[in-house]
């Protein structure tokens, strides 16, 4: 490994093409660690980056080879930066798989079901009016979506989704006046 001198560096401001390319083989691995200990997703790109702005910069580069180094970490620093904060604003997405994610929890459907027997249940829904009675059994019992069951009825969903609504509210509060509790 080289090592950067104020020679070597008064060469490559002249543009001596050996002096930039020993330079780069000196620092490269150094700013590449330091972007990978940061937590860089690319810390090679980074480096890069780092290389093509130093080198079209250094004819306004003061300092020697401590300048040089410093300037040079300045630049690492500064992409590392950069690209954190990109990611904070778009964060990765992890897809959601239930089959694995145990945080998972019943539907409230499926916890009534378990809690009440066939009778109980079928006593509430009796208890609903005839809307709400048919919107409640095509969407838990069938399991149909909200649109399968608008056009099974013939409603439209938002018609659905309110008698769905009331129905709800009206199986909770008859099952609280019952004394049931699921």
């Amino acid at each position: 490994m080289h090592s950067v001198t104020d020679e070597l560096v008064a060469a490559a401001m002249a543009g001596e093409t050996g002096a930039l390319r020993s330079i780069y083989e000196a620092l490269a691995p150094r700013v590449s660690g330091y972007l990978r200990s940061h937590g860089s997703t690319d810390p090679e790109g980074l480096t890069q980056d780092v290389f093509l702005v130093l080198f079209q910069r250094l004819s306004d580069l003061t300092g020697g080879a401590a300048g040089l180094r410093t300037f040079t970490f300045s630049l690492a620093h500064a992409r590392v930066v950069d690209e954190l904060r990109a990611r904070q604003r778009h964060p990765a997405t992890v897809p959601y798989e239930p089959d694995t994610d145990r945080r998972t929890s019943d539907s409230a459907e499926v916890v009534a079901v378990r809690a009440l027997d066939a009778t109980q249940a079928l006593a509430l829904v009796d208890a609903l009016n005839e809307g709400q009675r048919d919107v409640v059994l095509l969407r838990v019992v069938a399991g149909l979506s909200l649109e399968e069951t608008a056009t099974a009825l013939g409603r439209s969903v938002g018609s659905v989704k309110q008698l769905q609504r009331r129905a709800l509210l009206s199986l909770r509060s008859t099952a609280h006046e019952r004394g049931v509790t699921p």
